[in-house]
């Protein structure tokens, strides 16, 4: 499996819209800014197709440390949950889904 960066995702954006490296690369970067912002907000991010990005709350719990067994409390904290949309999952697995799967 490759690693794609997103300077490798703006260098592919910016050879099929022939823009700069550079418009691509801070307009890629205010997306993501855009996104972080909002999320950090409290709000919930609907990309049609692609996905949802939410906040939730992880619950505090007791955890162990495996090496010397002692317990430690892991405060509550707020995690992003992304759920995959549609035409991603279908393009991902290879198979397009049917009606009600």
């Amino acid at each position: 499996m490759q690693t794609i960066t997103k300077r490798d995702v703006c260098e592919k954006i910016a050879r099929k819209t022939e823009n700069t490296h550079t418009i691509v690369k801070e307009t890629v970067q205010l997306f993501l800014d855009e996104l972080i912002s909002e999320l950090a907000q409290g709000h919930r991010i609907e990309l049609r197709d692609f996905g949802v990005f939410e906040i939730r709350q992880r619950a505090a719990r007791k955890a162990r440390n495996p090496r010397t067994g002692a317990e430690a409390f892991v405060p509550a904290k707020n995690v992003v949950v992304f759920k995959v949309g549609k035409l991603m999952r279908e393009r991902v697995s290879g198979t397009p889904q049917t009606a009600g799967g």
